[in-house]
């Protein structure tokens, strides 16, 4: 196909062709990062596989054409069918119906955004607050939290829970019989 992008392919799919493109239709157009999270989501068994192929594209595009994988989103997404498998299952009266077992080739292309489109992105991203700088804000404001925690070794809470004290653990079998006076 005249795509351009960079292309990822998964050939002979277990799930049929039929099922793997209502998949790929709730991706095809997003961001990246945004296609992973409706992947992540997604209950189709089809969508683990697509995201290990996602993922595969995404690294074909970072490490051959040099792009990095926030400026990505699938321009393209299409599954054809591939071999089908037919195996008979017995049914009544000694008859056998045909089973099935279509398998598809799933095919995924990464694109880079465009210049103008990176720079609105860029404006979107810095008004709402969201993006790749509210992203590392985030992960800085979670060290902080997670340091000031680690900090303070010795708590005050209101909940029993034991902590751990130099209290020998013994049993009631190892302890010595009491003495009757």
């Amino acid at each position: 196909m005249g795509v351009d992008g960079t292309r990822a392919t998964l050939r002979y799919s277990g799930s049929g062709p039929r099922k793997v493109r209502q998949v790929l239709g709730l991706i095809r157009g997003l961001d990246v990062s945004d296609a992973r999270e409706v992947l992540r989501f997604c209950e189709r068994g089809a969508a683990d596989e697509i995201g290990k192929l996602l993922d595969s594209a995404v690294a074909n595009a970072e490490h051959n054409d040099h792009v990095p994988s926030d400026e990505l989103f699938v321009s393209a997404a299409w599954a054809n069918e591939g071999p089908t498998a037919k195996r008979f299952r017995p049914r009544a009266r000694g008859r056998g119906t045909q089973i099935l077992k279509r398998t598809s080739h799933v095919t995924v292309v990464v694109s880079r955004y465009s210049e103008d489109q990176l720079r609105d992105r860029a404006v979107r991203e810095e008004a709402s607050g969201v993006g790749v700088a509210a992203e590392r804000r985030r992960r800085l404001t979670r060290r902080r939290r997670v340091a000031a925690s680690t900090a303070t070794e010795a708590h005050d809470h209101d909940h029993d829970h034991d902590h751990e004290e130099s209290t020998p653990d013994v049993s009631v079998e190892d302890q010595a019989p009491e003495e009757k006076v």
